[in-house]
């Protein structure tokens, strides 16, 4: 017969200004096997987990349930507790007597209590029915994978390579560097942006412990924390990297001009390019959809006969181009994995009502970034794309793409109230002529030193803050008129603008929903990646040994990212500090005496733990590889046979739940 002690938690007034807690006390101490209860302020503190420690010694306990907060708070807590007092740690069994009754049923405390009564008493017959598991031991593959080569994901290249541990860092752009490479200028300090990040990428290149890896992106994972087998598509640059000496010749002698992305069409560059001047690796890449050699191979396909061109072939002086390369699959080993794949901006070619796409004097904030910068396609002089003069007047609209249920963006995206006070006063700085306007919702400058900023962007350089929304923007002659208002003066306004900035918002760079799904980690509805726990773990996931950092995660700016990343960094070097890990145990199992083969199991199974296997009569049946299983059930509510159980949730324990409220 089981001793079963009972230990409820008021969790200051968050369970006990709801629910009657010795009222519960009394009625547990009448339930079946319970041979001890006891009441705690705060069960979860020092003091509370030694009241537990020694109940189980004095009063023998070999069972114990826990009335509080979620088990997704504490339960390692408890289950340490539980342990150090020599008692399986899976012989514990949590009660939520705070997320399931009273903060969901705080208008009614009668029947909050009788609920509450309830759930312990259902975890008593739970617990009642519990056996002993035990974690079993997997080596751990010391190498690092960190997808995405923007500041977050070079941050944690770096810190976990500094540990003396391997790193292979993939990007799916010709050089690392993200949008931070783009920039001209940072907030709040105007510190040069190539001057902090230049380094870093420079860092990575030689670092002896990372193998960098651009133009690639993961197509396939398998396996399990510590030991990740992952398929790397590397796509054909068509030159070869270890020969080619980043000179540029060919790319001064290339005929072909297409818009240059890194500059967001704002300059050409040739069909071989590297990206820019500091780009890592400097190595040239061919853009194939562009260039003369290729064109001339798919119009000889069609039967079309027109010119070929390998100029950049014969000109290059270390003979690296390679037009029969091949796109190649890499699989590697790894134990941790950490998702870095960054943002992109918003498109704002969707508010027609701002002219975006049509008139050519209405930019994104990322696009005056570009013209601002030294490296840029005016060298840094800012100047409007249709007529090449300075503008003197310039409108920036906030919260293009973010904060609009319109659009499906109802998150702020952080980062834009602090850039429009950054480029308006780089434009006074540029131009002391220039008088920027500011129209906004709400100044959201929360960070060291960002209000006095966005202060010092009015107070010192004349920057004019409206508070209101813009209707529209129409072009008359060579002037823009923004409609909009100000809705603290009460009154519409109507300003002839040179050039108009839309400060657009921050969403997932494309192919994360895809890569969620290839690593079975969860992604809200914007395609962010989300975290284990926004609070208490916010650089893992829920899938072990796969961690995040940076703007995957959602809207940061560049310290955020930079302290995100090392955070995953600490994360990873933590896990390789063992040789090897322990499983949890609390897995499914498959009966393969009733086991028909049907193998529904496995099509449901989010993780790819359940695989066919041939016994020794020729039978097939479904086996569970432990090391995989996340212990989500799914298997167990899908099979057919009901030859498939979950440790610690046993169909026998959940009965005895349902049949404890009817006695």
């Amino acid at each position: 017969m089981a001793r079963i002690g009972v230990f409820l938690c008021y969790c200051g007034t968050n369970i006990g200004g709801v629910v009657n807690i010795p009222r519960v006390a009394e009625a547990a101490k009448a339930m079946p096997e319970v041979v001890f209860v006891q009441d705690n302020k705060y069960t979860c503190s020092e003091p509370g987990q030694l009241e537990i420690r020694n109940a189980i010694v004095d009063k023998s306990l070999d069972r114990v349930v826990i009335g509080c907060c979620s088990p997704r708070m504490h339960e390692k807590t408890y289950r340490k507790a539980v342990e150090s007092a020599g008692l399986n740690p899976y012989l514990l069994e949590i009660a939520n007597l705070r997320e399931h009754c009273s903060w969901v049923h705080g208008n009614d405390k009668d029947r909050a209590t009788s609920k509450a009564i309830e759930l312990v008493k259902m975890a008593v017959a739970k617990v009642s029915r519990h056996e002993s598991l035990f974690p079993k031991e997997v080596p751990v593959t010391k190498r690092a994978l960190v997808i995405g080569g923007g500041v977050a994901g070079i941050q944690a290249a770096l810190d976990i390579a500094n540990s003396g541990y391997e790193v292979v860092l993939v990007e799916k752009q010709p050089t690392i560097g993200g949008r931070m490479s783009q920039l001209d200028k940072t907030f709040p300090t105007l510190d040069c942006s190539a001057c902090i990040l230049t380094p870093k990428m420079v860092d990575v290149a030689q670092h002896p412990n990372i193998r960098l890896i651009t133009c690639a992106e993961v197509k396939k994972i398998k396996g399990f924390v510590g030991n990740f087998e992952i398929d790397i598509l590397r796509r054909a640059k068509k030159v070869d990297e270890t020969i080619c000496t980043g000179c540029g010749v060919c790319m001064t002698k290339c005929l072909v001009r297409t818009p240059s992305e890194f500059d967001l069409g704002m300059r050409n560059r040739s069909a071989i390019y590297v990206p820019f001047p500091q780009a890592i690796p400097l190595k040239a890449i061919i853009d194939t959809d562009h260039c003369g050699h290729f064109q001339y191979l798919r119009e000889r396909q069609e039967g079309r006969d027109v010119p070929d061109c390998n100029i950049c072939q014969q000109t290059c002086p270390a003979e690296a181009i390679r037009y029969d390369q091949e796109d190649e699959i890499i699989t590697e080993r790894f134990g941790a994995i950490l998702v870095a794949t960054g943002f992109k901006t918003f498109d704002h070619s969707a508010y027609g009502e701002f002219g975006g796409g049509r008139y050519p004097d209405v930019i994104s904030s990322l696009q005056l970034e570009r013209l601002m910068s030294a490296s840029g396609p005016t060298s840094g002089e800012i100047v409007r794309p249709s007529d090449k003069t300075h503008p003197k007047t310039v409108v920036f609209i906030s919260c293009v793409g973010s904060r609009d249920d319109n659009k499906g963006r109802s998150y702020c995206s952080k980062i834009c109230c602090m850039y429009m006070a950054k480029q308006s006063i780089m434009l006074k700085e540029h131009d002391p002529d220039v008088q920027s306007y500011i129209f906004y919702i709400d100044i959201r400058a929360g960070g060291k030193d960002f209000d006095e900023f966005a202060q010092r962007a009015q107070d010192e350089y004349g920057v004019l803050y409206l508070r209101g929304r813009v209707s529209k923007i129409a072009q008359e002659g060579k002037k823009l008129i923004v409609y909009g208002e100000d809705s603290l003066m009460g009154h519409p306004v109507q300003i002839p603008a040179d050039m108009v900035v839309l400060a657009t918002g921050v969403e997932p760079n494309d192919g994360a929903p895809a890569l969620a799904q290839i690593l079975n980690v969860s992604y809200d509805t914007h395609n962010f990646f989300v975290e284990a726990h926004p609070k208490l773990r916010p650089v893992e996931t829920q899938t072990d040994g796969i961690f995040l950092a940076g703007c995957a995660v959602g809207p940061r700016d560049i310290p955020e990212s930079v302290a995100h990343g090392s955070a995953a960094a600490v994360k990873v070097t933590a896990l390789f500090s063992r040789d090897t890990l322990a499983t949890d145990p609390m897995v499914s199992t498959i009966d393969q005496m009733r086991c028909v083969g049907c193998l529904a199991c496995a099509e449901v199974c989010p993780f790819n733990a359940i695989e066919p296997q041939v016994l020794r009569d020729g039978r097939v049946v479904a086996s569970v590889n432990e090391s995989l299983c996340k212990g989500c059930g799914l298997c167990v509510a899908t099979c057919r046979s009901g030859c498939a159980n979950l440790k610690g949730f046993t169909l026998q324990q959940l009965l005895a739940e349902v049949n404890s409220l009817w006695r």
